[in-house]
């Protein structure tokens, strides 16, 4: 007697469903290896704030080139004249500068400056002797954004960005989810399709949705984070800076405020998956109890706790985020 194995007949919608499913598996795959050995040559920051990125990006390869776009130009200027001119002359050729709105690049324009007297205050920093007959001048009092309609950002030549980064939370600046996609939609355009990622931090943790006031003491200045109230139904707070001088015996209180709708990571994941990212990847660290951390020195606390690549966390008091959107 022969017994024979029927298998049942499985529909052509999921054979086709998991043929599908198996190419994006290796799509992702051949990204994943692509990355591991695409150089990394251009990055672009969004919210540019000083930006100690670039200069360090800028620092370790002399191939490397840097995008920066703000809404500040006085931001982008400080950035200039504090930590470009210190990676040497020849950054202020590989770092080009936007003054514009993130929700729209392409009208950025881009920031002059003067090149010779950049030059000249890199070559008076080095030289202790000078020193003295440059104090209180300023060589960035003509930085602007430029007139020049070819100097849009949607006229100027760029290479395609290796890496698109958002950090300091700034992702939290933007308040409806239309507005989130869209960034992120104009970063995908901005970054390279050979292993470009889009990396960007988020906090939170049940210590992120109520009043709390964090202290951080260094050896002279003292800075607070406090956070207001926290409205559950739209998800928002406001975020305020403030700073004691200790030498000066002066206090800056709301030195920085911000409105800010605290996004959760599935938000985060959904938004960028809508706006065209083939993977999105976790790597999240547990933080500090906020009741440890109300009164704290330096940057020495919870250093040793390392980030790591996850799919499942628990809630934690207190968690930091580093999301990253693979092109």
């Amino acid at each position: 007697m022969v017994i024979m194995k029927v298998t049942p007949l499985r529909s052509t919608h999921f054979l086709k469903k998991r043929k599908k499913k198996k190419k994006k598996k290796k799509r992702l795959m051949e990204k994943r290896k692509l990355m591991s050995t695409h150089q990394m040559i251009c990055l672009q920051n969004f919210f540019f704030i000083n930006n100690l990125y670039s200069a360090e990006w800028l620092r370790t390869d002399t191939r490397r080139t840097a995008v920066g776009l703000d809404l500040d130009v006085e931001a982008l200027n400080w950035c200039m004249e504090n930590n470009i001119n210190k990676v040497g002359a020849d950054a202020y050729s590989r770092m080009s500068l936007f003054h514009g709105n993130i929700l729209q690049p392409l009208e950025a324009k881009l920031v002059k400056f003067e090149p010779q007297e950049l030059i000249r205050k890199v070559s008076l920093t080095e030289n202790k002797d000078n020193l003295e007959s440059d104090e209180g001048e300023s060589t960035l009092a003509e930085g602007s954004s430029s007139s020049n309609d070819e100097k849009y950002l949607r006229n100027h030549l760029l290479p395609a960005r290796d890496i698109v980064c958002a950090f300091n939370y700034s992702c939290c600046c933007l308040h409806q989810r239309s507005e989130l996609v869209l960034y992120f939609k104009h970063a995908l355009d901005a970054l390279s399709k050979k292993g470009g990622i889009f990396v960007m931090d988020l906090y939170g943790g049940t210590s992120s949705e109520c009043k709390l006031r964090l202290q951080r003491r260094f050896s002279n200045f003292t800075y607070v984070w406090e956070q207001a109230e926290f409205d559950i139904i739209e998800r928002k707070t406001r975020i305020s800076l403030h700073f004691h001088l200790q030498k000066q015996q002066k206090k800056i209180r709301h030195a920085f405020s911000y409105s800010w709708r605290l996004w959760s990571l599935p938000e985060i994941k959904d938004c960028l998956e809508e706006a065209g990212f083939q993977s999105v990847h976790f790597w999240l660290r547990k933080m500090q109890d906020s009741r440890d951390m109300r009164k704290t020195e330096g940057f020495g606390v919870g250093r040793d706790i390392k980030y790591e690549e996850i799919k499942h966390f628990q809630q934690q008091d207190s968690w930091n985020a580093y999301i990253v959107g693979v092109a």
